[in-house]
């Protein structure tokens, strides 16, 4: 955060000295605010805590830790109908993706997650640009890392191994499992009309593995977790395919007739990773999509 730049739009700053819980924190320090204006700026996301909001009364403070108190409530994304920011520090955002927006286009141009983020931190004078550290397709919905610069970027894309501990998704699929839990491996390649293929033995492409677990079963679908050892292009649709239980409204590897919830059904819900530069474990968690609990009645604790 570049206090510099917009250093007017707060009403207080502060540096703990001493562990404290915020709330308490802010009574006993505020020179302008009550304690139940402060509670209400709590609220209202008014309240930074080393640069990201908290709404959390008795969040933990640490020595040395930066507080900011707002005078006016600013969330350019709030109410977005495709993101929402699940988290935000000085190096990086993971976000929650909607389904029916691309993460990123082809030469910047269009509407996509790079574009809204780079139009909030512009508007939270950030003084930064959004870079995609993974993707998820069009219709996949769920939790993504975006960097705040390159730098960081770069160290996911070096160290992807030793700092993305597990991903998992959750997928509505195509009949009854036959297996409770397994393994497909496989290589995946491209053709020429960029249509994913999958073989057991080298075919030259990479070498994709994902294990699912089967959440439950309803009709002649199944509900499935699965966890991606590797992280290829298209690769849980393309094996869910192999196995013959396509996910369901895939027009590409499913079957387009066969959508009960109408939309793709995979949503990312689960992502941890150690962060690049604090090097703190990270997890994030979000629920499963009203459509796939509604249709199997169950939900994800």
């Amino acid at each position: 955060m570049d206090k510099k730049n917009y250093k007017s739009d707060f009403r207080e700053t502060f540096i703990v000295d001493k562990p404290d819980h915020l709330l308490n924190y802010l009574i006993e320090n505020s020179k302008t605010l009550s304690k139940n204006k402060l509670k209400l700026c709590l609220q209202k996301k008014c309240i930074l805590v080393n640069g990201h909001a908290v709404t959390q009364f008795d969040y933990p403070l640490k020595k040395g830790m930066h507080v900011d108190i707002l005078k006016h409530q600013r969330d350019p994304l709030a109410g977005n109908s495709f993101v929402k920011i699940v988290y935000e520090d000085q190096w990086l955002v993971v976000i929650e993706k909607q389904a029916g927006i691309v993460s990123m286009q082809s030469g910047f141009t269009g509407l996509c997650v790079k574009t809204l983020l780079d139009d909030y931190f512009q508007k939270m004078r950030r003084g930064c640009n959004a870079h995609v550290v993974h993707r998820l397709d069009r219709e996949t919905s769920g939790l993504m890392i975006f960097a705040k610069t390159t730098e960081v970027q770069q160290l996911f894309d070096k160290h992807w191994r030793e700092l993305v501990f597990d991903r998992r998704y959750v997928a509505v699929v195509s009949g009854i499992m036959e297996e409770k839990q397994g393994t497909v491996d496989s290589w995946l390649k491209d053709n020429k009309a960029f249509h994913t293929y999958s073989s057991p033995t080298d075919n030259g492409g990479k070498r994709a593995i994902t294990h699912y677990w089967t959440l439950d079963s309803k009709g002649n679908y199944s509900l499935v977790e699965l966890k991606l050892e590797t992280g290829r292009k298209n690769q849980i649709r393309v094996h869910m395919q192999v196995i013959g239980h396509p996910v369901v409204g895939d027009r590409k590897y499913g079957r387009p007739d066969d959508n009960p919830i109408n939309r793709l059904g995979l949503h990312a819900f689960l992502l941890v990773f150690k962060h690049p530069i604090t090097g703190k474990m990270m997890q994030f968690e979000t629920p499963f999509p009203p459509a796939f609990t509604k249709l199997f009645a169950v939900g994800n604790n």
